[in-house]
């Protein structure tokens, strides 16, 4: 028995080595050189200097303004996010008409490439683009979209289209593990579907919820592609992201301040991860 535990330990090394080189070469590697650099003055021949770089970084009015404009980005379309996809994946687990076309329309987005339809985009919301036109011809004043607050609008809406189909799948498979049992055992005893949606719905998708989180809230923090491709190096203040501050960063080849906020985003999205990890870890032993 040891033998074969052996022998499989050893196959399975032999599988996962290739992947664990790739990972260490191209993730682990750069990420603890970048941590290293985060803290010396230079990265040829350079000296250490503590938290200096970090100082000067959050002393740097561009980086709040990138820091906030990201975390505001997260609190609001996360829980759009959340809720569009879950009242979607409700919707779409019902016997509703054109259902299996609909289920493909959600998830072409994951599939076409942002940038070979970012023009569309560009066109909808140009000044005079589609959207203003429309706008005109009910009688509503033109809306400047990309250079002003309205730029926010425009990236969360974006975001929502290019990711809700992924959750959407992720809860569908969630709801179809629930046993329909439940539910018939419920309408017996006179529960109402508001109540069979908060005691037996979100009680069970609890496990996928929190996933579903965590993955809305890593992919809130790369939404960089989508407002570079739209509005370019230095879009409006609004919209000025974290991966904005970071890509000007490493043109300029200031990689101590690139590498000091690529930890501390780091270090913000570890946290996040930790308290729901840990409160998913609560939910169920109080499910057990």
């Amino acid at each position: 028995m040891k033998y074969w535990l052996r022998k499989d330990a050893s196959a399975a090394m032999m599988f996962l080595l290739p992947s664990g080189v790739g990972f260490a070469m191209f993730y682990l590697i750069p990420f603890v050189m970048g941590a290293f650099y985060s803290f010396m003055d230079n990265t040829v021949g350079g000296h250490f200097v503590g938290l200096n770089n970090y100082r000067e970084l959050l002393a740097s009015e561009s980086f709040r303004k990138a820091a906030s404009n990201t975390f505001y980005f997260s609190a609001v379309s996360v829980p759009l996010m959340l809720a569009l996809s879950l009242g979607l994946a409700l919707l779409l687990n019902q016997s509703t008409y054109l259902r299996k076309w609909l289920r493909t329309a959600y998830v072409m987005p994951l599939v076409v490439p942002v940038a070979s339809i970012i023009m569309i985009w560009q066109m909808l919301f140009d000044w005079n683009g589609s959207l203003n036109a429309w706008l005109s011809h009910f009688g509503i004043a033109r809306v400047d979209w990309m250079k002003t607050d309205a730029a926010r609008v425009v990236v969360v809406v974006v975001y929502l289209w290019k990711n809700i189909g992924y959750n959407v799948i992720l809860f569908l498979a969630g709801l179809q593990q629930i046993p329909k049992d439940y539910y018939e055992t419920a309408q017996i005893e006179g529960a109402g579907r508001l109540r069979q949606f908060r005691s037996i719905t979100l009680v069970y998708l609890t496990s996928t919820m929190f996933f579903v989180v965590i993955m809305s809230i890593i992919n809130s923090f790369k939404v960089f592609r989508e407002t570079y491709l739209i509005a370019g190096d230095y879009p409006h203040d609004s919209i000025y992201m974290m991966q904005h501050y970071m890509n000007n960063m490493f043109m300029s080849l200031d990689i101590q301040k690139l590498t000091a906020a690529a930890n501390l985003m780091f270090c913000c999205i570890l946290l996040v991860v930790i308290i729901l990890f840990t409160l998913e870890r609560q939910h169920r032993r109080y499910m057990e």
